[in-house]
């Protein structure tokens, strides 16, 4: 395991469970001392008593990634290459995961495009780790679905069968590039969401938007990389509905601060945590200019983001043109 944040912590409370051992890589040494003392994550839920014995936390990224056949990476996008500098081992034989629902701000790259043109490791040997999931909810035990696409469907069954456990029910699939892409997209429907909350409109309007961020992912998944997918499955639609909507959602959250009248900057410090579909606004806002596929919620979101449009303004143009 790489990463320290929440949904890592929940991620490792899976596989502490369903494995023999997991070396969990963390950066702060600090943290590492604490679960090596208390065996919890001071950051993240108490209530995860992880046994030591089945997980080894360190700060050697080296010595996690070489003791590992399955590396599971779930840090912020955004942070992606600063957690890799320390990295001077290959990732030959390695098989990479990720369950990292961003894009690499300065390349545009999803994180399997990021792990095949940057590292060299074929597509064959990426899986994605895809919701509905909160990690609020996996701390608790309670029943989750999440879905593992490889390029081959065999491999997704050996990589399901790895998290299966009593409160995870595992779904299998090939679509690396659409369970990517929509993960991203879901975010930034689930700022807009909490744009529209924000701003006082109410559960009807807020069905209409969501109906139309399905729409729009299906078109810019035709129209980028046409390929047979049912994105009323939860691995697309189920994670665009818990992020829109559930209360544990980091991007609807920080959609009702902006729609509420915070600033960027002032949404960013009082939250202190990350939401991905930020950077991910931005991101899409580049990617798309290669494919011109309508998008008129995800560009509202930009402008509201990063052309400093008012969000009352910008959302009254967007309710003509949805459906």
């Amino acid at each position: 395991m790489i990463g320290s944040g929440s949904w890592a912590t929940s991620i490792v409370k899976i596989l502490h469970e369903t494995q023999e051992h997991v070396g969990w890589y963390i950066r702060e040494p600090e943290i590492v001392k604490h679960v090596q003392q208390y065996r919890t994550n001071p950051c993240f839920s108490s209530t995860i008593d992880f046994d030591l014995n089945r997980v080894t936390p360190s700060n050697d990224l080296n010595q996690v990634v070489r003791d590992s056949d399955v590396l599971v990476f779930v840090v912020p996008a955004q942070y992606m290459k600063v957690w890799m500098e320390p990295l001077t081992e290959s990732f030959d034989n390695k098989f990479i995961v990720s369950a990292i629902k961003g894009i690499i701000p300065s390349d545009d790259l999803t994180i399997a495009e990021y792990f095949n043109q940057c590292h060299g490791v074929p597509y064959d040997r990426i899986g994605i780790v895809s919701g509905p999931s909160h990690a609020e909810e996996v701390a608790q035990s309670r029943l989750t679905y999440l879905t593992f696409s490889c390029k081959r469907i065999e491999k997704a069954q050996e990589l399901a069968e790895l998290f299966s456990a009593r409160y995870i029910r595992t779904h299998t699939g090939t679509d690396i590039y659409g369970t990517e892409y929509s993960a991203v997209l879901k975010n930034i429907y689930a700022l807009a969401a909490g744009i529209a909350h924000g701003l006082g409109y109410g559960d009807n309007f807020l069905s209409v938007l969501v109906t139309n961020s399905l729409l729009e992912t299906e078109r810019f998944l035709n129209s980028s990389y046409p390929s047979p997918r049912n994105l009323s499955t939860s691995a697309y639609l189920g994670d665009l509905l818990v992020t829109a909507y559930s209360q544990f959602s980091r991007n609807r959250m920080f959609g009702t601060m902006i729609g509420r009248g915070y600033s960027v900057n002032a949404t960013i410090q009082e939250m202190n945590m990350v939401a991905e579909g930020y950077n991910a606004s931005k991101c899409m806002h580049e990617i798309n200019a290669r494919y011109n596929v309508p998008m008129p919620i995800a560009n509202a979101v930009y402008n509201i983001l990063y052309e400093k449009i008012s969000p009352a303004v910008e959302m009254r143009l967007l309710v003509d043109q949805l459906i």
